[in-house]
């Protein structure tokens, strides 16, 4: 009987397992609920928007784009009135002014104006100031062309050194009235000179009424010893630069003064140059000395010859005993 009532717990156990377990997680769930919070309590916040925050939504979408901005709670400044610049009245400067605003305007131009493929940049640029008006033409021109020589006959190498018409020639009457001071530059093209190195008409020395100065710049002498082989012979550049000169000193009789200036390889008491001076003396013209070469009045000082340790073996012997020195 034990045995038999004992099989008979073990199966009713067994049935009992599989017929349904006992509902423990319904009686925690419901011990536990009473003490923690559940997603629909207030503890935590609902991912659901509310009828009330779907009414504020649309508020906010009615609302005008200046009215969500920060600038519209304060009060919008007055913008202040545009004042229209007046130009400056240059006019009314003394003349004394304005002709020292045209010298700094015209400060890097050069020295000397000629024919050269820099003019543009240097010159043509800064003469846009006499499109302005009449009186700033008359002014500025008058101040351009009377502080800056012009060049007799273009020495820039290429198509201006052989023209026709040097810078002289093609400015106007009233441009060449202007000019105070001429250079005459001798050397370039000395065996061959161009044809345009002729004074005639054309170059319009006549009407250089203002020119009270004229610079002979002499670049090299032929007539010395290093051009032995090169040069023409019979003195043929010597006779050419004083029929220059001749002629500009022709063309302009109320020059009061020539200045004579060379490179460091002139000599003074060389054939071209004596007889260069020998003509302004004639005429009676005051002589001055350019700082390029340093002449003045008195008589030229020949440096002594300078012997280099290259030098042939002769030229080291003593001129008294004829002894050979040897470091």
């Amino acid at each position: 009987m034990r045995g038999r009532k004992a099989g008979v717990g073990r199966a009713s156990r067994a049935a009992g397992a599989v017929s349904g377990p006992t509902p423990i997680a319904s009686a925690i769930s419901s011990a536990v609920s009473s003490t923690l919070p559940t997603p629909l309590s207030s503890a935590y916040p609902s991912t659901y928007a509310s009828e009330a925050e779907y009414d504020i939504d649309e508020e906010i979408e009615k609302l005008p784009l200046d009215a969500l901005s920060l600038e519209s709670a304060t009060p919008e400044k007055p913008k202040p009135k545009r004042i229209k610049q007046r130009p400056f009245r240059f006019l009314d400067l003394p003349s004394e002014l304005r002709l020292k605003v045209y010298e700094y305007h015209f400060a890097n131009t050069g020295h000397v104006l000629d024919l050269d493929p820099d003019n543009y940049k240097r010159v043509h640029q800064k003469l846009r100031i006499l499109r302005t008006c009449r009186t700033i033409y008359v002014e500025a021109s008058y101040s351009f062309y009377s502080t800056h020589p012009v060049r007799v006959f273009p020495t820039h190498p290429g198509r201006f050194f052989k023209t026709k018409k040097p810078l002289l020639a093609r400015l106007k009457p009233g441009q060449r009235a202007c000019i105070s001071s001429l250079e005459l530059r001798l050397g370039p093209g000395w065996s061959k000179p161009p044809r345009g190195w002729e004074v005639n008409p054309a170059l319009g020395l006549n009407e250089c009424v203002n020119v009270t100065k004229l610079t002979v710049f002499v670049e090299c002498d032929p007539g010395n010893d290093i051009f032995k082989g090169f040069r023409q012979p019979g003195g043929f550049f010597e006779a050419f630069a004083k029929r220059l000169l001749t002629g500009v000193l022709g063309e302009m009789p109320w020059v009061e003064r020539v200045e004579f200036d060379a490179w460091p390889s002139v000599k003074k008491s060389g054939a071209l140059m004596t007889g260069l001076i020998d003509l302004v003396t004639s005429r009676s013209l005051k002589i001055t000395w350019g700082s390029e070469r340093g002449w003045t009045d008195a008589e030229e000082v020949e440096p002594p010859p300078i012997i280099h340790n290259y030098a042939p073996l002769d030229s080291l012997l003593n001129a008294t005993n004829n002894i050979l020195v040897l470091a």
